[in-house]
């Protein structure tokens, strides 16, 4: 049985979205800041903005398997900013594979690609 999530005082707890993934993933914006540190960055509230709609979107939707997909919803998700060029002025790294990494979410497959010239 699944149960998407609970949130308490800027918590959430994701209770596996699929049979198969059953482990509880602790997360809240103390975590995020910590990840976000190990990517070189500081968690401003534009950030903290996507960061967020990278884990609504996951417990809604689940794992995608393709990064491309994932990139897709945030181009249209942020196009009133610039899309893609506002958010990889945000997640120079790459909003996929940083964003979802900061978000404590799985990174979809695909998300570096060296011989596109992909930063990591």
């Amino acid at each position: 049985m699944s149960i998407l999530a609970s949130e308490m005082d800027e918590a959430a707890l994701i209770y596996g979205i699929h049979e198969d993934e059953p482990e509880v993933l602790e997360w809240d914006r103390q975590v995020a800041e910590s990840l976000a540190r190990e990517e070189g960055l500081e968690l401003t509230d534009e950030r903290w903005e996507v960061v967020q709609f990278l884990r609504n979107f996951f417990m809604g939707n689940g794992e995608l398997d393709r990064a491309r997909d994932l990139t897709v919803v945030l181009n249209q998700r942020f196009r009133d900013r610039g899309g893609l060029r506002y958010l990889y002025r945000l997640f120079p790294g790459g909003p996929v594979r940083q964003g979802c990494h900061i978000a404590g979410i799985p990174v979809p497959g695909h998300s570096v690609d060296p011989s596109f010239g992909t930063v990591s």
